[in-house]
């Protein structure tokens, strides 16, 4: 599997307003380009170390995923028909010792994550209303595999 950055995945930086309080991010606003599809709902999971989530698809649905704390290896996998990175892979890191940041993930791509380290992760997605269905489903598969190791 090729490895590579992913059309339509996005890395949003986030800015972090800190002081001797602590600190303030606004993770997402709806007049970003970034967050063009709207707002849908809000999820929130927190992972146990050494677990792996995968893997996921959505037709329709594009996430939106943010880690509070502690760590996650996130695996992309490009099963877009047409897409120009069809069959392409990007691991990504998240967490709250990284620089902060938003991952947005399109419909088509497969994606996965793995718990880094032994602080369990607490994570935020947010899909747009117009994209939910109204059935819930995943796609497992067998085929694509998230590293395991660090």
């Amino acid at each position: 599997m090729p490895l590579g950055n992913i059309d339509g995945v996005v890395i949003q930086p986030l800015a972090r307003h800190a002081d001797d309080r602590g600190y303030f991010e606004e993770l997402i606003r709806v007049t970003d380009d970034f967050f063009q599809e709207g707002f849908g709902q809000l999820s929130h999971s927190k992972m146990y170390p050494g677990v792996v989530k995968a893997w996921h698809i959505h037709k329709t649905q594009v996430d939106w995923w943010y880690v509070a704390f502690g760590r996650l290896r996130v695996g992309l996998h490009d099963l877009r028909e047409g897409s120009p990175t069809r069959g392409v892979t990007q691991e990504v890191a998240l967490g709250d010792d990284l620089p902060p940041a938003v991952l947005k993930i399109p419909p088509g791509v497969a994606h996965g994550c793995r718990v880094i380290g032994e602080a369990p992760p607490t994570s935020s997605t947010s899909p747009p209303a117009r994209t939910i269905p109204t059935k819930k489903g995943v796609s497992p598969s067998t085929t694509l595999r998230l590293a395991t190791t660090g």
